[in-house]
């Protein structure tokens, strides 16, 4: 049998130099340059570990450097819990034939078989206490050299730091206050910009009356484009005053009409729509005895990330810096080149953190609005942050969901067979993957873009309205079809997990209720239909932790959801315990979670927590609201998220494989939770809601179409 010949991880076949991962510097330190970005889950930390395994290297001298155009390797974006897999295989590797070069130019100095050769921190030794260092070779070896796939990472049982909980390397300087996140970075000479938009959603600036903008004391400039309208000052009390001195004078068009929010399954079951059958799975069967038909659905969901959208951008004649917490530098950089008609090499875009990011929020929007502000100041540099109104109306939302599910069954109510259906937009309409720019301005100028409509990501990179519809278990036949919507009147591109919270809520969901038709026992009766030992393990470890099934209490429900993040991710299992007197709280959740090799295990617990606590609130109370003409949840009030007095407990289990390679745990948690939680309600109050939020006016509706 032919043995295929290795390859490169994807992110180095495409990044292949060695240098731009690597580089030892004269202080005694290791700089690693990857190209994902740290966006909260801990992936600088993960990163730092698995550079410091191969290289043999104490973590305290790894310097993780910032993502940057002008530097860093292209990884296109950090989304879809990918970085380990990416990010992460690459480094390893590379780090690896770093290794090995240093090595062999070693065993040419001292004159031992590299085979004799030990790494200890740096310090490369051998038989009779010969000794030299990386940063002795440092210039005598070149990495200006492209990776092979002649090096081979170390073994699971011989890295020191991986599989361990080090301390994140990011948080001391948020504990300390040190400026970290781009809110608080002030370049010299920084300038302060505010951009105008509309009250009411698609509306077109026609008219602009400048004179009270101007007369605002700190006023550096007002810049218009067309429909694109905003000012710049020397702080941001100016800047507030002065655009909304600027509103006063504004004339907009009518807008576009929105969709009645109350009846979304209707609206997005009545548009025009591209269909794709996503799978389809065949065998002889019996006519069904009945068939269950459920429709469930989710709303449009805001990103809710606690401090609104930020960037920086400063010319210099031809060229421009930006600043940005966008989570695909070189994606906004390829936007920025269309709008702004310049070569991308122009234009260096440079990541910095941001306070809190869950897919495609309004980071890469301001950073084109603070470009074109900036044009405006001599070369001064222009921070522009948008209000709490702007990140509730204007950023991008996930997409709302119509989800119909047809399951045959027999006489004894076992499945016969399956058809899962979506009604959906799509899910991404992300910066750089398009002729055309996905940025808000690029839609306001005065030689316009039209508005991109989101798509869905292929299904081999996990879908996007159909992640994880193909139900992981082993059921006769099914058909998984989804309608994406070629209309798009409200803004919509990706959150996290896109498509699979709403899927695997739908999922779990019909599964507990055809398991109570059989008045079997929901873990037994998911266990039966699995084939994949790690997703029976995940369940089990969950219900061990659990103590699946506590004896029935009134007032108390427990449920079970369980997933593998795009079915070929993560697997988790959650078994959520809510009380359900007056409102619905849910008191603990407990999960259990495989991502093959834990990098880090605090991390990776980090990170299911955080995503459960987000399911939650997700479930409990989020809601993107409006009326026929405008957003009207622009304020926490109107869109409410959990609150710390409302966060459940977690508990995490990690089954750790550290032979298996890793993957990512941030979005494992959201469509396990979801399901938990609804089935939980179920057992609590005998009612199945099936429309996100589960609201108390939800639960009262329920039960009135059941009676």
């Amino acid at each position: 049998m032919t043995v295929p010949a290795p390859k490169l991880p994807v992110s180095l076949a495409a990044n292949p130099r060695l240098s731009s991962w690597v580089r030892f510097t004269g202080e005694g330190s290791v700089a690693i340059s990857p190209g994902k970005v740290e966006i909260g889950q801990g992936i600088v930390t993960a990163l730092a570990q698995i550079a410091a395994d191969e290289l043999d290297v104490d973590i305290i001298r790894i310097e993780m450097i910032r993502a940057s155009t002008a530097m860093s390797p292209n990884e296109g974006v950090t989304s879809g819990s990918l970085s380990i897999q990416q990010s992460g295989r690459a480094l390893r590797h590379a780090c690896a034939e770093v290794r090995q070069r240093f090595l062999t130019a070693a065993s040419e100095r001292l004159g031992i078989d590299a085979a004799l050769l030990a790494v200890d921190d740096g310090t490369i030794s051998g038989p009779g206490n010969v000794r030299t260092s990386y940063w002795e070779l440092a210039d005598e070896v070149s990495l200006d050299h492209d990776a092979t796939a002649s090096a081979t990472a170390k073994s699971a049982t011989k890295r020191a730091l991986a599989g361990h909980s080090v301390q994140r390397v990011d948080i001391p300087d948020k504990v300390f206050a040190r400026p970290r996140f781009i809110h608080d970075c002030a370049l010299p000479g920084l300038l302060h910009g505010r951009v105008l938009r509309p009250e009411v959603s698609g509306a077109k600036l026609i008219a602009l009356n400048e004179e009270a903008a101007r007369a605002v004391p700190g006023l550096v400039a007002v810049v218009r484009d067309g429909g694109f309208a905003g000012v710049v000052a020397d702080g941001e009390a100016a800047a507030e005053a002065a655009v909304k001195a600027l509103g006063k004078g504004a004339t907009w068009s009518a807008g576009d009409p929105l969709p009645d929010e109350d009846d979304l399954a209707g609206f997005l079951r009545s548009q025009p729509v591209e269909t794709d059958v996503v799978d389809t799975r065949t065998a002889a069967t019996d006519r069904p005895a009945q068939t269950l038909r459920r429709q469930y659905t989710r709303p449009y969901i805001a990103h809710g990330s606690i401090a609104p959208s930020c960037a920086m951008a400063q010319w210099d004649g031809d060229r421009v810096h930006v600043w940005t917490h966008s989570q695909g530098v070189y994606l906004l950089r390829a936007d920025l080149a269309i709008v702004l008609k310049r070569p991308a090499d122009n234009i260096v875009v440079e990541h910095m953190e941001g306070a809190g990011c869950y897919g495609h929020n309004a980071a890469d929007d301001v950073a084109l609005d603070a470009v074109l502000l900036a044009k405006a100041t001599g070369g001064r540099p222009v921070r522009v942050q948008w209000s709490r109104h702007d990140e509730m109306s204007h950023a991008p939302f996930g997409a709302a969901m119509a989800i119909e599910i047809e399951a045959d069954l027999d006489a004894d109510n076992e499945i016969t067979g399956w058809r899962h259906t979506i009604w959906s937009n799509g899910h991404a309409a992300r910066p750089g993957r398009a002729a055309q720019p996905a940025l808000l301005a690029a839609t306001e100028i005065a030689n316009p873009y039209p508005r991109m409509i989101s798509s869905n990501p292929p299904a081999a990179n996990g879908g996007g309205a159909d992640r994880n519809a193909v139900p992981l278990y082993d059921l006769p036949t099914w058909t998984i079809t989804s309608h994406r919507l070629l209309t798009m009147p409200v803004r919509a591109s990706a959150l996290r997990t896109l498509g699979a919270q709403g899927n695997v809520f739908a999922i779990e969901s019909l599964l507990d209720e055809i398991a109570a038709l059989r008045g079997e026992d929901p873990i037994a009766f998911r266990l039966r239909h699995l084939r994949d030992e790690r997703a029976k393990d995940v369940i089990r470890a969950a219900a061990r932790r659990a103590a699946w099934k506590p004896q029935k209490r009134t007032g108390i429900g427990h449920g079970v959801g369980f997933a593998r993040y795009k079915n070929m991710g993560a697997y988790c299992a959650a078994i959520a315990e809510i009380e359900g007197t007056d409102d619905i709280r849910v008191k603990r959740l407990t999960l259990a979670v495989d991502v093959g090799e834990a990098i880090n295990p605090d991390g990776v617990i980090n990170q299911i927590e955080g995503g459960a606590i987000q399911a939650t609130s997700w479930v409990l109370k989020e809601r993107v609201r409006f009326d026929r003409t405008r957003i009207t949840s622009a304020t926490w009030t109107d869109y409410p998220i959990l609150r710390f007095s409302e966060v459940p407990t977690v508990d995490v289990e990690i089954i750790q494989r550290p032979e298996i390679e890793p993957v990512g745990a941030g979005e494992a948690a959201h469509g396990p939770v979801t399901a938990a939680i609804a089935n939980a309600v179920y057992d609590c109050l005998g009612v199945r809601v099936r429309d996100l939020p589960i609201t108390r006016d939800r639960i009262i509706a329920a039960a009135e179409l059941a009676s």
